[in-house]
């Protein structure tokens, strides 16, 4: 799969500079019905990738505003070891997660990400209805990871942690300019068996992936990241539940269910 073949949102037009909006909520209305029937048919789960997300604009703020000061103390260290193993699960990633510490633009994005207006589109495209924002960006936020990197293939927790609702859809919104294919970093969608080919999704600048949460809902960038030293995997990743969920979807719990890469694509 390749990003040709990803639907492309009318969203880099401007938006009107007098709103104070971030979203183009008119392109996102506009596009649902179409995107959804794209969601719902694609394998190896229900997911989409859409290309130009956001307006010109917004990006331009977004990229301005970056925290590329790795000395700044909002900075958390997210490398991760398997309890039982010992071995890297998540390698040389870190991320801001405290809302208040991010940038002017961050801290509006996802409150507009979080509204009942983006809750409404991911409603409408995914068919999960009363949906629920997290406001404690649980395992949320900014997101990035350098050289040598990596995130393991996984299943992400079923049940939020303090308010016990169930986990339902990823957002992630990549905000990489200049990333050629030898950098690495593909996004891996895997099957249930996994058995592959996985599909893969390279993290461009403006490139959003949504996709239902389930037991099964295999992903990850599990190959290090070969980019040289100073340049990042960069992204915003929010995550939105429900208060309940179809039976058999996954059951509750708190743990993420690592996997091992089959032999022919490690």
């Amino acid at each position: 799969m390749n990003g040709e073949n990803f639907p492309k949102l009318s969203g880099n037009k401007d938006i009107q500079p007098d709103s104070g909006l971030l979203i183009n909520y008119d392109a996102l209305r506009t596009a649902a019905a179409e995107l959804g029937e794209i969601y719902r048919s694609n394998e190896p789960f229900p997911h989409i990738v859409i290309d130009n997300f956001l307006p010109r604009a917004t990006l331009a703020r977004l990229l301005a505003e970056y925290p590329h000061d790795q000395s700044l103390p909002i900075w958390n260290e997210a490398t991760h070891k398997d309890k039982q193993t010992g071995e890297y699960v998540q390698k040389d990633k870190r991320n801001i997660r405290d809302l208040m510490a991010m940038p002017p633009s961050y801290r509006q994005l996802i409150w507009e990400l979080n509204s009942h207006y983006f809750l409404d589109f991911l409603a409408g495209m995914t068919g999960v209805g009363n949906l629920i924002p997290d406001p404690n960006l649980r395992g949320a936020g900014i997101h990035q990871i350098g050289r040598g990197g990596f995130l393991k293939v996984h299943a992400d927790f079923a049940t939020h942690r303090e308010f016990g609702l169930d986990r339902r859809l990823n957002f992630l919104l990549y905000l990489n300019p200049d990333w050629p294919e030898e950098y690495g970093g593909h996004l891996e969608l895997w099957d249930k068996e996994m058995q592959g080919p996985p599909t893969q999704v390279l993290p461009l600048l403006n490139r959003c992936v949504v996709f239902s949460t389930t037991a099964t809902s295999y992903h990850g960038h599990p190959k290090p990241l070969t980019c040289p030293e100073g340049i990042y995997r960069k992204s915003l990743a929010l995550y939105y539940y429900t208060n309940g969920r179809p039976a058999g979807e996954a059951e509750p719990g708190f743990a993420t269910l690592w996997r091992d890469l089959p032999e022919a694509y490690r």
